[in-house]
């Protein structure tokens, strides 16, 4: 199975747990998460996220004051400052 078909497979509850798994730091079953649980469950989340163009808002990590100057441009000499490329492997 690759990483798209297994993405595609997760259903809307399966995204739901393991949101709420990274966030507790826990499974459902109270069995705590190891750090390498944790990351392939915010990857999972992440791509998952993207490959059904969730909208910002509702994306983990959202920041909704750090979004308010989104279309500001008090340092428009430094546009691309910001910019990071993430690579799912």
């Amino acid at each position: 199975m690759t990483l798209d078909q297994l993405i595609k497979a997760l259903t809307p509850e399966i995204y739901q747990n393991l949101r709420t798994a990274i966030e507790l730091g826990r499974w459902p079953d109270g069995r705590k998460l190891d750090a390498e649980q944790k990351e392939l469950c915010m990857q999972a989340v992440i791509y998952y996220e993207q490959m059904h163009d969730l909208p910002a808002s509702e994306r983990v990590g959202y920041m909704e004051d750090a979004c308010k100057s989104e279309g500001k441009h008090d340092h428009d000499d430094h546009d691309d400052d910001d910019v990071q490329t993430l690579t799912l492997q």
